[in-house]
């Protein structure tokens, strides 16, 4: 069956009259989409491997694969605007641009910091909220809210004497699937959706409890949005691999694999996107899931060039934040 033909059920997934039978046919659908992924980048690989011995034959095998992968890049795109569109009211996208109408970004606009935690207040403590409070733009709120944290995070916390420091830990933890692979892609949306209840700010950004902003990160950002007004600003980032070394994801468009959650920043009202605690079933992370939907209701969205965050690998677990 081909990837066409695929995408033409995938399509009638509109035909189908609840939304809980789409969700469940368009998981399905996706699997059948990445086994073809998958099978284009094994067939890359191979010629690849082929392209030394025999240089013409491998590079017209490897144009053919480049333009198939373009081809499977434009579907992968069609492919989120169909399931935004099944997620979106035209209402929502209507509420949003009347709210900007009449909502302009303010000369020193509050910017609101979320962080999620989980049982790791050294990391927390000594590396993530340090670089938060120290950034040169400080007119901001930080808003900490830990997963029903059972560890010395609230006690760490409260030694931080700084007034724009909020923290809140949940009585209870969200409840998350039970296979690993599933919970990991939505571990943190409880305490997200709780932070984003919470935030003041004019623009919104998060860091993972682990990982740290550049100093100037914020006053650049906000800058960078209000000369461009922009709702939704997305950057590259430095990118620690398992053997320690660091490279730079580009993060050339908001997509799958390009961007993180501590590389956007955005304007308030998109807080009322909550994250889905079933964003499993189309087997995306839960962030993506959301900046996916934020994505189809049509901000100004602009990426800043320079890499403003450095997101440190945690060794031997998947990695959920990368998005």
């Amino acid at each position: 069956m081909s990837i066409a033909t695929k995408f033409r059920r995938l399509v009638n997934l509109y035909k189908l009259a609840w939304a809980g039978d789409r969700l469940d046919a368009l998981e399905t659908h996706l699997k059948l989409v990445r086994g073809e992924l998958t099978a284009v980048a094994d067939l890359q690989s191979q010629i690849d491997q082929v392209r030394g011995d025999c240089s013409s034959v491998g590079e017209t095998m490897y144009q053919i694969a480049a333009q198939t992968g373009s081809q499977l890049r434009i579907l992968g795109r069609d492919q989120d605007t169909l399931k935004s569109s099944l997620e979106v009211p035209q209402e929502t996208v209507d509420d949003f641009l009347a709210w900007k109408s009449q909502n302009p970004i303010p000369a020193q606009p509050l910017v609101t910091v979320i962080v999620v935690t989980y049982n790791r207040s050294r990391l927390l403590t000594e590396r993530c909220i340090p670089s938060i409070l120290g950034q040169t733009y400080d007119n901001l709120e930080l808003i900490v809210v830990g997963d029903a944290c059972t560890d010395d995070t609230e006690e760490l916390v409260s030694r931080i004497k700084d007034p724009r420091l909020k923290f809140h830990n949940l009585p209870e933890r969200g409840r998350y699937p039970s296979d690993p692979i599933r919970r990991w892609m939505v571990a943190g949306t409880a305490p997200t959706n709780e932070a984003l209840s919470l935030a003041q700010g004019d623009f919104i950004s998060h860091l993972d409890d682990d990982d740290e902003y550049v100093p100037d990160r914020l006053e650049k950002l906000v800058k960078f949005a209000a000369d461009n007004q922009c709702d939704f600003v997305w950057h590259p980032f430095w990118w620690e691999q398992d053997d320690g070394k660091w490279i730079i994801n580009q993060a050339a468009e908001i997509a799958h694999g390009e961007i993180t959650n501590g590389a956007v920043l955005y304007r308030r009202w998109f807080k009322n996107v909550q994250g889905k605690m079933d964003a499993y079933r189309l087997m995306e992370p839960a962030d993506w899931n959301r900046y996916r939907r934020i994505s189809y209701i049509g901000p100004v969205a602009m990426r800043y060039p320079e890499p403003l965050l450095r997101h440190h690998r945690e060794r031997n677990q998947p990695d959920a934040s990368l998005i």
